[in-house]
């Protein structure tokens, strides 16, 4: 059975914000990061989805546990930030459309912090806020069925996955598989979903701004259970996804220099190529610029030559 949901006007306006970003992101070579900067984006989601959940680490101690240094900080605040790392470093391991590979992720971002991971709750539970009981989840015994429907809806649907992605969180949260961990389970799985087409969303770190608007985020979600549909959620997410692209493009919104073309280059992954391969990537630079940004490469100890000038063959180090 497909998730309840409207195509409302707001969200027809934001996939088509969404689509035109992500084809400037590709236009502009943003949506292969460099590493530096995958590395800073990684920090900032584990930091952002943790600190959602009361973690209270800091940027710099999880750059700290990152480069393996010791960290002094509550012991359950250090060992969710070590799970939630091992999993951000191996989510092309997971499979989003796969149930088998949603348990495992839990469990490893859950381990040793709670006392089934990886497994459904087994009992009633419900959301609390204050003195008010904000949600009372679906009965245990109707997990399996649920979480199986919504798998088949993301494998068979022909929703766009952007739609799709939010409306697997949303209803995720709605269901509360888990004991602990749903809504960290929920934004990462998201991530996935959306990686699956669009590799800029690896370590676009959009939960930061979910973080920030907090109060928005589960506003989003209340207002969804009391209307019976999602579309208010998904309104919300795209625009968290449309502002956290246009971070992205205004950060990076400046002219590349000749080591950020080369990294790029390397990380296609293309062994041997020619200066011509190279500016058939580059197409708004001149074959004098190329030439030189292969230089560099060279005095860098990147890349290797044969040949000169235009028989000139290049190869990855």
């Amino acid at each position: 059975m497909k998730p309840p949901y409207k195509i409302t006007p707001a969200i027809l306006e934001l996939i088509s914000s969404i689509s035109e970003k992500i084809g400037e992101v590709n236009a502009n070579h943003l949506n292969k990061q460099s590493p530096k900067l995958r590395k800073q984006n990684k920090i900032k989601t584990i930091h952002s989805s943790l600190q959602i959940e009361g973690n209270t680490l800091t940027e710099a101690q999880i750059t700290a546990l990152i480069d393996n240094k010791r960290v002094i900080g509550p012991k359950k605040d250090v060992l969710e930030v070590m799970n939630a790392i091992k999993v951000y470093d191996n989510l092309k391991n997971f499979n989003p459309t796969s149930e088998k590979s949603f348990l495992l992720a839990h469990k490893q971002l859950m381990n040793s912090l709670i006392a089934s991971p990886g497994s459904y709750r087994n009992q009633g539970v419900g959301i609390v806020k204050g003195s008010k009981v904000t949600h009372v989840a679906p009965p245990a015994k109707n997990i399996s069925f649920l979480m199986k429907d919504l798998f088949n809806y993301l494998k068979t649907d022909s929703d766009l996955i952007l739609i799709k992605s939010c409306v697997f969180h949303y209803e995720m949260e709605f269901i509360h598989p888990f004991l602990d961990g749903n809504g960290r389970m929920g934004r990462l799985w998201q991530t996935l979903i959306l990686l699956s087409k669009y590799p800029v969303f690896e370590f676009l770190p959009f939960e930061t701004l979910i973080s920030k608007t907090q109060k928005k985020y589960y506003a989003a979600l209340s207002l969804s259970d009391r209307t019976g549909n999602s579309s208010v959620f998904i309104e919300y997410m795209l625009q968290v996804i449309d502002k956290s692209l246009a971070e992205l493009l205004n950060f990076n919104n400046r002219t590349l220099k000749d080591i950020d073309r080369i990294n790029y280059f390397i990380e296609l992954g293309n062994r041997e190529f020619t200066r011509k391969d190279y500016m058939n990537v580059f197409k708004d630079i001149s074959s004098a610029t190329a030439s030189r940004d292969l230089k560099k490469g060279i005095e860098l100890n990147l890349l290797s030559v044969t040949g000169t000038q235009n028989k000139a063959k290049y190869k990855l180090k």
